[in-house]
């Protein structure tokens, strides 16, 4: 049995996706396979005895197709600050063992890489937010624009059946890269977005 948990913070979301991104709304990738990744900034967090609080980490997929289809390769970037035992618990947690979204999303990336320890760079600005984690993995996010006027706008979903957000506003990728998965992206969908997880 899985230590019990608990952790909420704030999760940035890039993909290769439209704005808005498909999944969202229970329907397929736009280009129809995803090139995905969360990176979750825990502000309050523990697994059993081992504490989270204050620790970011990037779990980045390319599946072949849709989510659901599985067959995806992962990659777990870990803050470096995070001790053995913090590793290790974020590791579980990814992994798809101890519940939370990753118990429901965890068997389609078959392959994981990782837990690479990498120094993260972490500014939260709302729809304007960016990550780097050393050369692994960078997301540099701004408003989407009118595609006539150039205005911003700024739209986002209530999702009260989601499992990595409830609700969360959405943006622009100005640059959306993970090295080692070949993934390399600008101006698609990107997120930010509260979380509040728990488990068993």
């Amino acid at each position: 049995m899985a230590d019990s948990w608990t952790m909420n913070g704030t999760v940035l979301i890039s993909c290769n996706c439209d704005y808005g991104c498909p999944c969202n709304f229970n329907a397929l990738p736009t280009t129809g396979k995803c090139e995905g990744e969360w990176t979750w900034h825990v502000e309050q967090g523990a697994y059993g005895a081992t504490g989270l609080s204050g620790l970011t980490f990037t779990l980045a997929v390319n599946w072949p197709g849709a989510i659901h289809e599985g067959n995806g390769e992962g990659l777990l970037l870990v803050d470096e600050r995070a001790d053995d035992s913090q590793r290790e618990a974020i590791h579980t947690l990814v992994k798809g063992e101890a519940g939370g979204p990753w118990g429901v999303l965890g068997w389609t990336w078959p392959t994981l890489h990782g837990p690479e320890a990498v120094p993260f760079e972490l500014e939260l600005d709302g729809i304007r937010s960016r990550v780097r984690a050393g050369e692994s993995f960078e997301l540099e996010m701004e408003p989407i624009r009118n595609p006539v006027s150039g205005a911003e706008v700024t739209p986002g979903a209530v999702l009260p059946q989601g499992i990595i957000f409830k609700r969360g506003d959405f943006a622009s990728s100005k640059r959306y890269r993970v090295k080692s998965l070949g993934i390399d992206y600008a101006d698609r969908y990107a997120a930010v977005a509260p979380f509040e997880y728990a488990g068993p």
